[in-house]
């Protein structure tokens, strides 16, 4: 496997984590590519020592300890471009990360992509050999076939921050309630997606384009242990049962094939009951969708671009908790003929897709 990766997202939780693993299997990193948080992405060269740095605002430069840095999206594919690693880890969040998993599958470079949205918007344009998710249910899906005739693929969910909340509660949810998520700390968006149940959607969507499947599926377990099941042709099922760190994924996305411990074993007997649950589509309005988009998984595109403006909206207390789902829902509807043929389709769409669902 690469000697040595370009990370781009390198002070979100995936890219800390990816830089552990680097760290202790002696990885270079050639490039780092961070958003706002410079003190962190400092403590990052410090240690790393890249030769490129890349951050989001020209105004930060000047706080950034390293001799080449650079900024913007522009940047970011420049970087990409002139690397030496053959390998790219993408943890950038939302759309923008797009543009950067293109580029370097365009350039035969391996994408570990933590990416959702790359495969959701343009998933039928990417050359798929080239991208290894770093993702617990993906990882587990992967883990789990082996090459076996399979009948259909389960991922799991934790329910995000409003599981066990009344639904009439639910209607008057803030976005600080919406982070407020029962089994671990990320990011904003991923956070207010596992609330909505869109980050599912995502990932059944993602499991299509990786697997070459629509016979997927979704089901809530609370612990958030098992993370993906395969149902064999043979009428077999089994289940990933793995602790709750990224470390694992993002270990084999590196490496190819670990042998050393990275996670502590599951102790069953602290584990108690599972339970599988249904995702409500009255909880989660989003799930309505499901179905159509599995058929139709060119329309990915719609639910990303209204999806990251309506969750804008939510924050700016512009729209209810609800509100965003029923957003994503009208656009859904009204640009449900639509069909890209190009990279070029799916830019203007998702401009488009943005303008309406910002006049709404």
């Amino acid at each position: 496997m690469d000697s040595s990766i370009v990370l781009l997202g390198s002070t979100g939780s995936i890219g800390v984590n990816t830089l552990h693993i680097a760290k202790r299997y002696d990885i270079a990193v050639e490039a780092l590519v961070a958003g706002y948080n410079i003190d962190l992405l400092n403590e990052q060269i410090a240690i790393h020592k890249p030769k490129v740095v890349v951050i989001a605002d020209k105004r930060d430069r000047h706080k950034v300890v390293h001799d080449d840095v650079r900024f913007g999206a522009e940047a970011i594919l420049e970087v990409i471009a002139s690397s030496k690693s053959s390998t790219i880890v993408n943890a950038l969040v939302g759309y923008a990360g797009l543009a950067p998993t293109l580029k370097a599958t365009s350039l035969g470079k391996r994408v570990a992509l933590a990416n959702k949205e790359s495969l959701v918007v343009a998933g039928e344009f990417l050359d798929i050999s080239l991208i290894t998710p770093i993702d617990s249910e993906h990882f587990g899906l992967w883990y789990l076939i082996n090459e076996r005739p399979i009948s259909k693929l389960y991922i799991t969910a934790s329910g995000g921050a409003f599981r066990d909340w009344d639904i009439d509660k639910m209607k008057d949810a803030t976005f600080a309630d919406a982070l407020n998520h029962p089994n671990w700390s990320m990011g904003n968006k991923i956070t207010i997606d596992s609330a909505t149940m869109t980050n599912k959607l995502f990932e059944l969507l993602e499991a299509k384009w990786l697997f070459g499947t629509s016979n997927v599926d979704a089901v809530i377990e609370k612990k958030s242990i098992i993370h993906a099941l395969a149902e064999f042709k043979d009428g077999s099922t089994t289940a990933h049962f793995a602790g709750v760190d990224m470390k694992l994924p993002i270990a084999f996305a590196l490496k190819g094939e670990i042998t050393d411990a990275i996670l502590p074993p599951t102790d069953l007997l602290a584990m108690g009951a599972i339970e599988f649950l249904p995702i409500e589509p009255t909880r989660y309005p989003i799930w309505n969708l499901k179905e159509h988009i599995l058929q139709n998984p060119h329309l990915g595109v719609i639910i990303n671009a209204s999806n990251e403006v309506a969750i804008e909206a939510f924050q700016k207390e512009e729209c209810s908790f609800f509100g965003m789902s029923d957003k994503v829902l009208d656009a859904y509807a009204k640009f449900g003929n639509v069909k890209a043929t190009s990279i070029e389709d799916i830019v203007e769409i998702d401009a488009e897709v943005r303008d309406y669902v910002l006049s709404l």
